[in-house]
C-alpha cells in the first residue's frame, strides 16, 4: 500500500505546484514580461536550485555517463524543457489560460498513443484493466474539455478572500490582450506542439531511467542545458535589455518559483515517478492541474464555479480513478507472473509491457526473457 500512496502523493504535489507556477507566470507575464524572458529565467533559476542537491545527494551512488546517456538527457532538455515551455507560454500569451489548460490535458492520450508503440505501456483491451486504461484515459480529457469550454448556470458565486494585486494586474493587462488579438488563432496550436513535446520528453526519460537512475543530475543537467538553449532563444526574440529587468517584484517571485517548484523539484519528483510506475501512470495526473487551479482561482482571483467546473472535475476524478484501478490491477497480474514464472494464459496474444522498477536507489528490476530479476 505504502508502495502506490507515494507516487500518488508525490504527483499531487506537483500538480499543487505547477497550479501555483501557473497563477504567477500569468501575473508576471501580464505585468509586460516576455515569454520567452519568463522561460530563460525559469531554467537558470532552476539550474542554480537543483545543481547542489545532485552534487552532494548522488556524488556517490551516480551511474557512469555514457554518450547515449548523455544525448537522451540533451534530447530530454530540448523536448522537456525548451520546447514544451517556449511554446506552452508563447501560447498562453496569444490565448487564453482557460484554452491552454484544456490542451495540456491531452497529455495522456498523447502519451498512450506514443508509449504503445515505444513498447512503454500495453493496450490489453481484451482484459478489464486494458479496457480501464484506455476509458479512463478518455474520460479524463472527456472532463477537462467540460470543464474548460462549458459553463452553464454558476453554481457558486466568487470568494471575498480574492487577491487585490491579481485585480491590479488584471486591469493591467486589458490592452496587452487586445494587441495579441491577431495572433490569438496561432495559441492553440501552440499549446498542442508543447504538449506532443512533452510526452515526448516522458518517453525519453522512460528509456533513460532504464540505465541512468540518478534523478537530481538529469535533472540538473537538463535544467543547464536548456538554460542556454532557452537563453539564446530569448536574446534572439527581446535585444532590448531593459525587457530582462525582473522589476516589479511579480516577475522575480514567478520566475524563482517556476524555476524551483516548476522545473527544479517537478522534474526530480517525476522522474522518479516514471522510473517507479511508468510514463503513463505520471501523465494521467495532468487532468488535476484543472481541479487545483479552478479551486485557487474561486478563492483567490474571484472567479465562480459553473455547472461545467463541477461536471469537468467529477469526470476527471472519476476517468483518474478508472486509470490507476487498471494500472493497478495490470501491475498485480504482471507481479504474479513474474512471481509463477510464466504468462498466463488469457495475457497472451495482447501487447506487453513491463516497466524497469527502482528500489531503495541501487537494486534495479529487469527483464530476462518472460522474468523478473533483481541485480
Amino acid at each position: 500500500m505504502e508502495g502506490d500512496f507515494l507516487p500518488f502523493l508525490t504527483m499531487v504535489i506537483v500538480q499543487v505546484g505547477y497550479a501555483g507556477m501557473n497563477i504567477l507566470s500569468k501575473l508576471a507575464m501580464d505585468s509586460g514580461m516576455n515569454p520567452f524572458v519568463h522561460v530563460a529565467y525559469r531554467q537558470i533559476f532552476a539550474t542554480v536550485v537543483i545543481a547542489p542537491f545532485a552534487y552532494f545527494l548522488e556524488r556517490k551512488t551516480r551511474p557512469k555517463m555514457t554518450r547515449v546517456i548523455f544525448f537522451q538527457i540533451f534530447l530530454s532538455s530540448i523536448f522537456g524543457a525548451t520546447m514544451n515551455q517556449v511554446l506552452y507560454f508563447v501560447g498562453l500569451h496569444n490565448s487564453t489560460p482557460t484554452i491552454a489548460c484544456a490542451l495540456s490535458n491531452l497529455l495522456p492520450a498523447l502519451t498512450f498513443i506514443l508509449a504503445v508503440p515505444f513498447r512503454l505501456e500495453s493496450v490489453g483491451m481484451r482484459r478489464k484493466e486494458g479496457q480501464a486504461k484506455v476509458v479512463g484515459t478518455l474520460i479524463c480529457v472527456g472532463g477537462a474539455m467540460l470543464l474548460s469550454f462549458y459553463h452553464g448556470r454558476s453554481v457558486m458565486g466568487g470568494s471575498s478572500i480574492h487577491w487585490k494585486y491579481a485585480d491590479d494586474m488584471g486591469k493591467g493587462s486589458s490592452s496587452t490582450s487586445q494587441t495579441h488579438g491577431n495572433n490569438f488563432m496561432s495559441g492553440p496550436f501552440l499549446i498542442i506542439a508543447s504538449t506532443i513535446a512533452w510526452a515526448i520528453w516522458f518517453i525519453i526519460q522512460a528509456r533513460m531511467g532504464e540505465n541512468y537512475s540518478a534523478p537530481y543530475t538529469s535533472s540538473a543537467l537538463i535544467c543547464l542545458m536548456s538554460s542556454v538553449e532557452c537563453g539564446i532563444i530569448g536574446f534572439i526574440a527581446e535585444h532590448n535589455l531593459s525587457a530582462w529587468s525582473l522589476s516589479p517584484a511579480i516577475r522575480v517571485v514567478s520566475s524563482l518559483y517556476a524555476g524551483a517548484i516548476g522545473s527544479a523539484l517537478a522534474f526530480c519528483l517525476m522522474s522518479w515517478c516514471i522510473q517507479r510506475k511508468g510514463p503513463l501512470y505520471v501523465s494521467v495526473f495532468s487532468p488535476l492541474l484543472l481541479v487545483i487551479v479552478a479551486v485557487l482561482s474561486w478563492a483567490l482571483l474571484a472567479e465562480k464555479l459553473y455547472v461545467g467546473t463541477v461536471g469537468g472535475s467529477a469526470l476527471i476524478v472519476l476517468g483518474l480513478y478508472a486509470v490507476l484501478w487498471g494500472k493497478n490491477r495490470e501491475s498485480d497480474a504482471m507481479s504474479n507472473a513474474g512471481d509463477e514464472g510464466e504468462e498466463k494464459p488469457e495475457d497472451k496474444g495482447d501487447v506487453e509491457m513491463q516497466f524497469p522498477e527502482l528500489s531503495n536507489g541501487n537494486f534495479q528490476m529487469k527483464i530476462q526473457g518472460n522474468k523478473w530479476v533483481g541485480n
